[in-house]
């Protein structure tokens, strides 16, 4: 009987083992079907799930988990109803007259770009303002004392959400002051990213609930432990006071914004925004804190004063994620590379992008539009940074020049056309931001603010080195090799 025990053990195990294996080659084969039939992806990343799901069958389910599935079987972010319509009315009137022309613009510059505006408007219904102000803004310390003194001066109510606060003096400080706002009777809303603050817990927040204002996370793990949703994180920055003054940008909240983190001295862009404009942030806020928290606020409850003539700067706030197969922000891209006839000047920590983007930019620079591309010198992600590299390479053969920032930490996103066109936000050029996370950008038609965009590129070419052709090809065989890899698993990382 001693004997036959550890045999009967090793049989149920293995049977186990078994009964396990078909399980999940089962679950695999299904997850293969709905790839292929049901969600109909981009025939590249759905071939490189099916390799990685048949081909390691347990790493494949548990990649799938983190980064594989699709969320946009039903919009998820959404106005009410009778707001919902209000806002598809005046999209329509805004067609019409823009079609027609009667829209006007302080800058006459921005007529050429009534297509791009038109896109924007049908793909992510964002309203053309007219009478807004735009200050940029690419130094930490000026950027997080200008937020902080917004939110010092709120009298009714201060909105917020944002990827990342860290647990350290300036995550604690804005705390304190959101805290100090909320006992002065002002209504405090936070929204934050369950992943990009999974390190400072829910006791982070307490001063703030215990003051009467509301942090809610954003796409929480299960039972408040294990989140299996890598993707389709809020990428967002956004900030709103009393309807007057948002933000928005590439900060994050916590001291290596500031340049004291590991990768040293931070170079980012934001901006401040004063006027018209600020109500279409507002609505972004709403609808993703109405989802977040379970509420049903609306364009009615208070949040929208008149609007106020604060300056004449043109601009839309345009916003994409995946509750929505539409790639708003990167078709923005793509049509701003198309009606360039200069320059395109392009700041961002991560290039990862799809064919369609590269093809833009390669016939662009193949026209004559003088193209150039500025990336980080250092990685804070290793797979990103040389995936980044691979998709520059081949760049260079056909014209664009690349520099890589050695100031420093790039993590600036932002894109300027002729001078004439531009975008700062949240959306990195790469297919994370793209298709996978939530994201927010203010395209600008405007020659001062643009300007002033151009002069911050100029400013960093100084602190740059180019990437020529020689030294791309001089690259030793190894940082060859984890570019090819870091290339070929992009589709479904």
């Amino acid at each position: 009987m001693a004997l036959i025990l550890p045999e009967l053990i090793h049989e149920a195990l293995t049977l186990s083992l078994d009964l396990v294996e078909t399980v999940l080659l089962l679950f695999n084969l299904a997850i293969v079907i709905a790839i292929v039939f049901v969600e109909r992806r981009n025939p590249t990343v759905a071939l490189a799930w099916v390799a990685v799901l048949l081909l390691f069958p347990y790493a494949g389910f548990v990649l799938y988990l983190l980064f594989g599935r699709h969320i946009y079987s039903e919009r998820r972010f959404h106005l009410k109803g009778s707001d919902d319509q209000r806002v598809r009315s005046r999209v329509r009137r805004q067609t019409r007259a823009l079609d027609e022309r009667r829209i006007e613009f302080a800058d006459p510059a921005a007529d050429r770009f009534r297509p791009l505006m038109r896109l924007l408007l049908a793909e992510d219904r964002a309203v053309i303002w007219t009478q807004s102000r735009v200050e940029y803004e690419d130094r930490g310390e000026a950027h997080f004392i200008a937020m902080l003194e917004a939110i010092r001066s709120a009298r009714h109510y201060i909105h917020m959400e944002y990827y990342i606060i860290r647990n350290d003096e300036l995550g604690r400080r804005f705390i304190d002051v959101l805290a100090e706002r909320a006992r002065a009777g002002v209504t405090v809303r936070l929204v934050y990213d369950a992943v990009g603050c999974a390190s400072v817990g829910r006791n982070f927040f307490r001063p703030l609930a215990e003051a009467g204002g509301r942090a809610v996370p954003f796409f929480p793990g299960f039972l408040g432990l294990v989140n299996f949703r890598i993707n389709f994180r809020n990428h967002r920055k956004i900030l709103v006071v009393d309807g007057n003054v948002g933000f928005l940008g590439g900060y994050n909240i916590g001291v290596e914004y500031l340049g004291e983190g590991p990768l040293g001295p931070w170079r980012d862009a934001h901006l401040r925004l004063e006027g018209d404009a600020v109500q279409s942030l507002q609505a972004r806020f709403l609808m993703d804190w109405n989802y977040a928290a379970r509420d049903s606020l609306g364009l009615e409850d208070g949040f929208f004063p008149e609007p106020r003539a604060a300056g004449t700067v043109a601009c839309q706030i345009a916003s994409s994620g995946p509750d929505t197969p539409k790639l708003t922000i990167k078709e923005g891209f793509l049509k701003m590379i198309a009606s360039a006839t200069k320059t395109i000047e392009i700041t961002t920590p991560y290039f990862v992008p799809d064919d369609s983007v590269l093809d833009g930019l390669r016939i662009a620079a193949g026209s004559g539009v003088h193209v150039r591309i500025m990336i980080p010198s250092k990685p804070d992600h290793m797979f990103v940074y040389w995936a980044t590299l691979s998709y520059i390479g081949p760049l260079l053969d056909a014209g664009v020049r690349a520099y890589t920032y050695d100031r420093g930490f790039l993590h600036a996103k932002t894109c300027v056309v002729d001078g004439e066109v531009g975008t700062v936000g949240t959306a990195n050029w790469d297919v994370r931001s793209f298709k996978l996370n939530f994201e927010t950008n203010a395209f600008i038609y405007d020659r001062a603010v643009c300007g002033e965009l151009r002069r911050a590129f100029q400013r960093d070419l100084e602190y740059c080195t180019e990437l020529t052709t020689e030294r791309y090809a001089a690259q030793g065989r190894l940082i060859r090799i984890k570019e090819s890899i870091s290339r070929l698993l992009t589709p479904v990382l």
